[in-house]
C-alpha cells in the first residue's frame, strides 16, 4: 500500500484535529508542519511527534508529497498556488478559494502540473449523508423536488480566542459555514443551476468572550445573516437560512422533499447522526445506519456527546485516489462549483437579483461502507 507523506501548513486550532485523526488512516502519514509563527508550528510538532520546518522548507522537503493547507481563508488561494508550484497534490480547508477567478486559476495550474487539489468539507462522506445518499439513489423519497436547511447560530465570538476573521470579507455564515450544507446538498441531488438571497448585519460589533482578548469588542464588516434559495438542475428549489444573528430557533437543519417521501438530514457539520425519513402516511421512521464506518462515534464534543469525526477522510480518499488512479470525492471540481455557488450567493444579495452558475460538477462517487473501511488502519474505528 502506498503511503503518502503529508506536510500540514498553518498550526491554528483546526490543525489539531487534523494531527489528532490522521493516524485513523492508510495511505497519509504526517510527517511535518509549519506555520509563520515558527512558535506555533513548534509546540504543535513536539505535542505530536513530528517535524517542525519552516514553510520554504516543508515546500521543499523530499518526504512530503501531499500538503494540507489550513490557513485562515484569505490565505488559501496564495497558499495553495505556492504547494502546487512546489510539484506537491494539495488538500486546503473550505473554502478552499474566494472567488470563482482564483478556484479556475488553480484548476489551470493543477492541470499543468498534473497535480491533485482536494478540498474539506468531507463531512459529507460521513456515515449518516452516505446513507441519506443511499436512500435517494435507491429511490425511496422518490425525485427531490424541494428542502429547506438552516445554519443558525449568534457566531463564534463567545468561544473563538481571535474571531475577527469571521466577521470580516472572506468570512460570514456562507463562506465559512455554507461549505458543509451546499456540499452535502450537491452530492445528495446534484449540481446548482441559479441562486438568490438576501442579506443583512444584525449587529455592528461582536464582543470576544474567550481566551485573552475577553471583552475586546471587533467591528462586523460582512453580512452575517443570509435568507436565499438554491434551484438545482434537477428543478428542486432548496431554501438555505444561514446566519449568525440568531440565538435560538427551531428548524431542521436539513430537509429534502421528494414525490414518495420527506428525508430528514443530520446536521452536515457532523459526519453522523439519524437519518429520518416519512412516507405518504407521514409516519416518520428513523433509518438503521448500515454499519457505515464513518459513522461511529469516536469522540465526545464540548458538552460530552459522542460524536462520529473523521476528518481526514477526504484527505485519505484523495491519497486513495492518487495511488489507484482514480478520481477523488472531495474534489477541485466540487470544491469549485460550491464557491461558484456560494460567492453568487453573497452577489445575489448585494445586488439583489437572481444569479445562474457558471460552473457545473458531478456528483461524486458514493462512499460505500467497504470503500470507507479500506481507507482505515485495521482497529481505528
Amino acid at each position: 500500500m502506498t503511503t503518502f507523506g503529508v506536510g500540514i501548513i498553518g498550526c491554528g486550532n483546526i490543525s489539531e484535529s487534523y494531527l489528532k485523526l490522521a493516524p485513523l488512516f492508510n495511505f497519509i502519514e504526517v510527517r511535518a508542519v509549519a506555520d509563520l509563527n515558527m512558535a506555533a508550528a513548534e509546540a504543535r510538532a513536539q505535542e505530536f511527534g513530528v517535524r517542525a520546518e519552516t514553510i520554504e522548507h516543508l515546500l521543499s522537503a523530499d518526504d512530503i508529497q501531499i500538503v494540507v493547507n489550513l490557513t485562515v481563508p484569505a490565505a488559501h488561494f496564495d497558499v495553495t498556488k505556492r504547494i502546487l508550484e512546489s510539484g506537491k497534490h494539495a488538500y486546503s480547508e473550505k473554502p478552499y478559494v474566494l472567488s470563482l477567478d482564483e478556484g479556475e486559476a488553480l484548476r489551470a495550474l493543477a492541470t499543468e502540473k498534473q497535480l491533485r487539489v482536494g478540498s474539506a468539507p468531507d463531512t459529507f462522506l460521513g456515515g449518516s449523508h452516505q446513507l441519506a445518499r443511499a436512500v435517494l439513489d435507491e429511490g425511496q423519497a422518490g425525485e427531490i423536488v424541494g428542502g429547506t436547511c438552516h445554519v443558525m447560530s449568534h457566531g463564534m465570538e463567545a468561544w473563538h480566542p481571535n474571531p475577527d476573521f469571521f466577521f470580516q470579507p472572506g468570512g460570514g455564515p456562507i463562506l465559512d459555514l455554507g461549505p458543509y450544507y451546499i456540499t452535502n446538498l450537491v452530492q445528495l441531488i446534484g449540481p446548482v443551476k441559479a441562486v438568490t438571497a438576501m442579506s443583512s448585519a444584525g449587529f455592528k460589533t461582536r464582543r470576544i468572550g474567550n481566551g485573552p482578548r475577553e471583552g475586546e469588542e471587533i467591528p462586523v464588516d460582512t453580512p452575517t445573516n443570509f435568507h436565499a434559495v438554491l434551484e438545482f438542475a434537477n428543478g428542486a428549489l432548496i431554501t438555505l437560512g444561514a446566519s449568525w444573528d440568531v440565538w435560538a430557533h427551531r428548524h431542521a437543519n436539513m430537509e429534502l422533499y421528494g414525490t414518495k417521501g420527506s428525508l430528514y438530514v443530520p446536521d452536515p457539520n457532523f459526519f453522523g447522526g439519524t437519518v429520518q425519513l416519512a412516507g405518504p402516511e407521514s409516519e416518520v421512521v428513523d433509518l438503521p445506519d448500515r454499519g457505515h464506518p464513518f459513522g461511529v462515534p469516536n469522540q465526545p464534543d464540548s458538552s460530552s456527546v459522542p460524536r462520529a469525526n473523521y476528518r481526514c477522510a477526504g484527505l485519505a480518499d484523495m491519497a486513495a485516489g492518487i495511488a489507484e488512479g482514480r478520481p477523488h470525492r472531495c474534489s477541485l471540481e466540487l470544491a469549485t462549483h460550491v464557491v461558484d455557488v456560494m460567492t453568487a450567493l453573497l452577489r445575489s444579495a448585494e445586488e439583489r437579483r437572481w444569479i445562474d452558475m457558471t460552473t457545473t460538477c458531478d456528483r461524486p462517487e458514493p462512499l460505500t461502507g467497504d470503500q470507507a473501511a479500506a481507507l482505515m488502519q485495521t482497529g481505528a474505528e
